[in-house]
């Protein structure tokens, strides 16, 4: 287990592994000119920090059996998924330009069946944490030490089958699991108190049985440290699942979006991608 503090070389390599992805996302969505640039850009550091430090994988097997696992089941953020996964080897950088297109391997939401890397297929928000879990429940009845790791919406958890899965992985004990909320507090119609107030979101999570942190979305030494008490818990004899609250804003990092309900999903230009990717440093 890693420590639960980043060194200063880990830190600067996960700060530049994100402003790559951060810079190669806007590129992708302003190739295609439309995406969900809002809650693509949210998600850039837990990407970073789970592909830079986090997960055991290998680009070059991604489907071998001892990798940890990775959900992203608000899959309309695919796009930054696949520049992590562009970033880290897994498949050409080019298959950037293609997004959403004809013959594309890289569909809108992500399809396991398409796309080296992908773990789970989404699009229909609410069933990536069922697949988690069941993802988790088989590696821990197999014995397997595959650590299974999830990043839902916060605009996704107004699904019941969040909770359904949620009260699941309690019963079950799923301590190899650790999701994360992206708590932008916006979705696709306004902000989530204004839609469907999710209230004590921490508190939620507590009642349901699961082991909860909560740290800045942005800050990756603090989503490590978060993580590393993750990890702790589960080898406790009262192992839980994990639940990362991720406190974000919705299109972290590029002006036009930053921040506004409106960027959920836009059209942008590649001149827009091209100025905001500038101002990150032309990464």
């Amino acid at each position: 287990m890693s420590d639960k503090v980043l060194s200063e070389q880990a830190l600067k390599d996960l700060t530049g592994l994100a402003r790559e992805i951060r810079g190669k996302t806007l590129y992708t969505i302003g190739k295609l000119g439309i995406g969900h640039i809002g809650g693509a850009l949210s998600i850039v550091e837990i990407l970073a920090l789970l592909y830079g430090q986090e997960m055991k994988y290998d680009p070059k097997n991604p489907a071998s059996p001892d990798r940890d696992l990775l959900v992203l089941s608000k899959g309309h953020a695919g796009p930054t998924l696949y520049a992590t996964l562009a970033v880290r080897g897994f498949f050409p950088m080019d298959w950037l330009d293609t997004l959403n297109q004809g013959g594309t391997r890289l569909p809108s939401h992500v399809d396991r069946n398409k796309t080296p890397g992908i773990d789970m297929t989404a699009g229909s928000l609410g069933q990536g944490l069922s697949a988690a879990c069941g993802m988790a429940l088989g590696r821990k009845t197999d014995g397997s030490k595959v650590k299974v790791f999830c990043i839902i919406g916060d605009g996704e958890s107004d699904e019941g089958q969040i909770w359904e899965a949620a009260m699941f992985a309690a019963q079950y004990r799923l301590s190899n699991l650790i999701a994360f909320t992206d708590y932008n507090k916006m979705q696709i119609d306004g902000t989530t108190e204004q839609i469907m107030d999710l209230g004590d979101i921490e508190g939620k999570w507590k009642s349901f049985g699961w082991h909860v942190e909560r740290c800045n979305g942005h800050d990756l030494s603090a989503m490590h440290a978060a993580v590393s008490r993750c990890r702790e818990q589960a080898e406790k004899p009262d192992a839980r699942p994990s639940m990362v609250i991720l406190d974000t804003i919705k299109g972290k990092g590029a002006s036009f979006c930053e921040g506004k309900v409106e960027g959920h999903n836009m059209p942008v230009t590649l001149e827009m991608a091209n100025q905001a990717i500038a101002a990150l440093g032309g990464k």
